[in-house]
């Protein structure tokens, strides 16, 4: 299966299109629109990096990643980065976007420094755990509103 996936950065010329993009309808209670992940990667300025996924010209999911934002697990305060959002478009799923989406969220994390990825997700039939453990996150036993946290080796250390 050959793809042109990349990353662009949201712009105001695509920016519509992104809020547009939609999961399966058993997955909007799993995953927050794109355009309440823009608001929040407003207020978090520096700290968040979202992005499309496109295939071509088209856009096929969003992702966005956060770096170096307290994460309210145990212990506290810790200070961690990782894959805050990921939304991969209803007719596009399967087709490898996710995995294009982590590897890229984890190379830009590589290249900052960070040793460890972070998520976290909601535990359902139609969840995204085993998406993500085929990636080889580990359950760290921690719960962040409600949902499992995962990590990622990236191999080796956060930022001194």
């Amino acid at each position: 299966m050959t793809s042109a996936f990349r990353l662009v950065e949201i712009t105001t010329e695509n920016v519509e299109d992104a809020c547009r993009l939609s999961v399966r309808p058993d997955q909007r209670n799993l995953v927050q629109p794109v355009a309440q992940s823009l608001a929040l990667a407003y207020a978090f300025g520096e700290r968040a990096w979202p992005r499309l996924v496109t295939d071509g010209e088209e856009i096929v999911g969003f992702l966005m990643a956060f770096v170096g934002v307290p994460f309210d697990a145990d212990p506290p305060g810790v200070t961690r980065a990782g894959l805050w959002r990921l939304n991969v478009a209803a007719d596009h799923q399967g087709r490898g976007v996710g995995r294009f989406a982590v590897d890229r969220v984890a190379q830009e994390l590589r290249r900052r420094g960070w040793g460890l990825l972070t998520t976290s997700w909601h535990v359902a039939e139609n969840g995204p755990e085993p998406f993500y453990r085929r990636l080889g996150f580990r359950v760290t036993g921690e719960l962040v509103e409600g949902e499992v946290v995962g990590e990622l080796d990236l191999g080796g250390g956060a930022p001194a």
